[in-house]
C-alpha cells in the first residue's frame, strides 16, 4: 500500500515537471539601435538618409508578417517608405534599412504593429513606434557670393519688410506680416532707424526716405494716440488709436517709446540739410521728442521709472523698469530729455538697483558681468545698442561692451554645448532669443530653450561675434536658404527637431538685423545716435564714460 501511494506521487511529480516546459511563449519586443548606437527613448535625430535600425525581440519572428508589420512612414502623413529588411539571431532580430533615401530634414515613424507574430504565431505583446528625424542637406542652396554682397542683399532684403510693407496710411511697421492694421510703436522705431542705412546703401533714394518720415512724424503728432507723450504698444495703423496688448496694458508703453524715440533721433541726425523738407522734419520730431513725460513715469517721485500706464485701470500693472534687460534705452532717454528728465538716482536705485542687476558668474568659459542666469534671450543686446554705442561705453557697473560680447559668447557657448541634445544646433547654427515657436510665442534663452533658433538672434549680435555669426549666416542662407529665406529676409525661426519653419515676420526681429549689421560694417547708426547733442547730455549726466 505504502509503495503504491509513492508511484502515485512520483507519477504526478513527472506530470507536474511537464506541465511546466510546456508555458506560453512570451513575445515582446527588447531594444532598437540605430546606425550600431542604442537608442536613448523611442526617438533619434540627426540621421543620415539611409539609417539603419536593429530591433531585437524575445522570440524568433515570422519572416513574412515582418515583412508585413514593419513600417516606416513620415509623420502625420500616409507616405510609407519601402523597407528592406533582414534578419538574425536566429531570426529574433531584424535589420531595417529604407529601399531608397530619405528625406532631408524630415520626421518618419517607424512603427512595429501588434498583429506582427513569432515563429510559433504568437502575437506581439505591444506595438511599437519608434520616431525619426533626418539631417540636413548641406548642399549650398543658392550661388556662393562674397560675405560683403551677401551682407548687403541680407539688409536690402529685410528692409523690404518695413518698405513694402509698411503700413500704407501711417508709413509705420505692422507688428508682424499677418497684422493688418495693428502697428507696433517700437518695431516702427527700428524700421525709422533702417531707412538712412537703405539710403546709404541704395535700396531707396533720399527723397523716398525723406517723404515716408514726413507721412510717419505727421502721423504720430496729429493722429497717434499718446499718453502723457508716450505711445502705446500697439496702434491702428490708419486711424491711430490705441489697440491694447493685453486688457490691462491699453495706454503709454515707455519703453516701446523708448525704441521709437532712438529711431527718430538717429534720423533727425540724419537729415540735416537746410531745405524746407528736412528742417520740417527735424522740427516734427523734436516736438514729439520734447512731448514725452519721462519723469512722470517715476509715478509720482519714486526713484524708478514704470513701463506702463493706463488711462482705465492707472498704474495697475506696476511694472518696474529694472536691470539687466532690454530697457537701458529708456532710462538713458529719460535722463537726456531736454524737458522732462530724471535725475541719475532714479538710474542708480531703479535701473540698476544699486548693483543688484550684477552677475559675476562663468559660463562656458566665459565671465558674465551683468544680468540673468545665462545671460537670457539676446534681444538684451540689441534693443537698446542699435543707436547707442557700446564700444568704450562703461559705468560704475559694467563696461557694456564686455557685457554684450559676454552675453552674445553665453548664448552660442550653451548653443554648441546643446546640452538639452537638440537637432542642429552647433557652432553654425545657434541663437536664442524672442520669438514665435511651433506652439506660440516664447523669450528663448539657455534657461528657456524649446530647441527653436531664431536668426536675428545671431546675425544681430553680428558687431560682438562676427565670425561666429557669418558662420550662422552662411548657414542660414546657403544651407536652409530653401526653407526660411523668404521675400521679407528670413523666417522668424526654425526648430530643427521638431521640424518647423516659421511663416512668420516680426518687426522687432527683422528691424535689428539691418542695423546692427550696419553698425557691423560702418557704425552708421551709432555714429548718428550718438551725435544727437541730447545724447551726449545724457551720457554725461548719467556716468557714462
Amino acid at each position: 500500500m505504502k509503495i503504491f501511494n509513492l508511484g502515485v506521487i512520483l507519477i504526478m511529480l513527472l506530470c507536474s515537471c511537464k506541465t511546466q516546459s510546456v508555458a506560453p511563449e512570451q513575445f515582446y519586443f527588447r531594444t532598437v539601435m540605430v546606425n550600431g548606437n542604442q537608442s536613448a527613448g523611442f526617438y533619434a535625430n540627426n540621421l543620415n538618409l539611409l539609417p539603419k535600425v536593429d530591433i531585437s525581440f524575445s522570440a524568433p519572428l515570422n519572416k513574412e508578417s515582418a515583412q508585413s508589420n514593419i513600417t516606416l512612414q513620415e509623420k502625420n502623413t500616409s507616405i510609407k517608405v519601402p523597407l528592406s529588411l533582414s534578419f538574425s539571431k536566429n531570426d529574433s532580430a531584424v535589420s531595417v534599412v529604407p529601399q531608397q533615401p530619405l528625406k532631408s530634414i524630415t520626421q518618419y515613424d517607424l512603427m512595429v504593429n501588434p498583429e506582427l507574430i513569432s515563429k510559433n504565431k504568437t502575437l506581439l505583446n505591444s506595438s511599437i513606434k519608434f520616431g525619426m528625424t533626418t539631417k540636413i542637406d548641406t548642399t549650398d542652396k543658392f550661388p556662393r557670393i562674397s560675405d560683403d554682397e551677401l551682407l548687403t542683399l541680407v539688409q536690402k532684403q529685410t528692409f523690404k519688410y518695413f518698405w513694402d510693407f509698411g503700413h500704407p496710411v501711417s508709413g509705420l511697421a505692422r507688428e508682424r506680416n499677418t497684422s493688418g492694421d495693428v502697428i507696433t510703436s517700437g518695431g516702427s522705431g527700428f524700421g525709422i532707424m533702417a531707412i538712412p542705412v537703405a539710403i546709404e546703401r541704395g535700396f531707396i533714394t533720399r527723397k523716398e526716405g525723406l517723404d515716408r518720415m514726413l507721412k510717419i512724424t505727421d502721423f504720430l503728432k496729429n493722429k497717434a494716440k499718446s499718453y502723457h507723450g508716450v505711445y502705446p504698444h500697439w496702434l491702428n495703423g490708419a486711424t491711430g488709436e490705441t489697440i491694447p496688448f493685453s486688457p490691462d496694458d491699453n495706454g503709454a508703453d515707455l519703453v516701446e517709446t523708448a525704441y521709437l524715440i532712438q529711431g527718430l533721433l538717429t534720423v533727425r541726425q540724419y537729415f540735416t540739410l537746410g531745405n524746407a523738407e528736412e528742417t520740417k522734419l527735424r522740427k516734427e520730431v523734436n516736438d514729439i521728442w520734447e512731448a514725452v513725460e519721462w519723469d512722470w513715469f517715476t509715478k509720482g517721485g519714486e526713484k524708478v521709472l514704470y513701463w506702463h500706464w493706463s488711462p482705465t485701470v492707472g498704474w495697475k500693472m506696476n511694472h518696474q523698469i529694472r536691470g539687466w534687460n532690454e530697457c537701458l534705452i529708456t532710462y538713458f532717454l529719460a535722463a537726456a530729455s531736454p524737458t522732462h528728465s530724471i535725475s541719475k538716482d532714479v538710474y542708480d536705485n531703479g535701473w540698476a538697483d544699486n548693483g543688484k542687476m550684477k552677475n559675476g558668474k562663468n559660463y562656458y568659459g566665459t565671465v558674465l558681468p551683468l544680468g540673468f542666469e545665462y545671460g537670457g534671450p539676446l534681444f538684451f543686446s540689441h534693443y537698446s545698442f542699435l543707436g547707442l554705442d557700446p564700444r568704450n561705453l562703461k559705468d560704475q557697473y559694467a563696461n557694456y561692451w564686455e557685457q554684450n560680447v559676454a552675453h552674445t559668447k553665453v548664448n552660442y557657448g550653451y548653443c554648441v554645448a546643446n546640452p538639452k541634445g537638440y537637432n542642429g544646433y552647433g557652432p553654425n547654427c545657434w541663437g536664442l532669443t524672442a520669438s514665435d515657436t511651433n506652439t506660440g510665442y516664447a523669450a528663448h534663452s539657455p534657461t528657456e530653450d524649446l530647441g527653436v533658433i531664431t536668426p536675428t538672434a545671431a546675425l544681430s549680435a553680428m558687431p560682438y561675434t562676427p565670425k561666429e555669426s557669418m558662420a550662422a549666416l552662411h548657414f542660414f542662407y546657403y544651407k536652409l536658404g530653401d526653407k526660411i529665406w523668404k521675400n521679407h529676409g528670413f523666417a522668424d525661426a526654425f526648430n530643427l527637431t521638431n521640424i518647423w519653419f516659421a511663416d512668420s515676420f516680426l518687426a522687432i526681429d527683422q528691424g535689428p538685423i539691418i542695423l546692427m549689421i550696419e553698425n557691423h560694417r560702418t557704425a552708421l547708426l551709432w555714429n548718428l545716435f550718438m551725435s544727437a547733442p541730447e545724447v551726449k547730455v545724457g551720457k554725461t549726466k548719467l556716468g557714462f564714460q
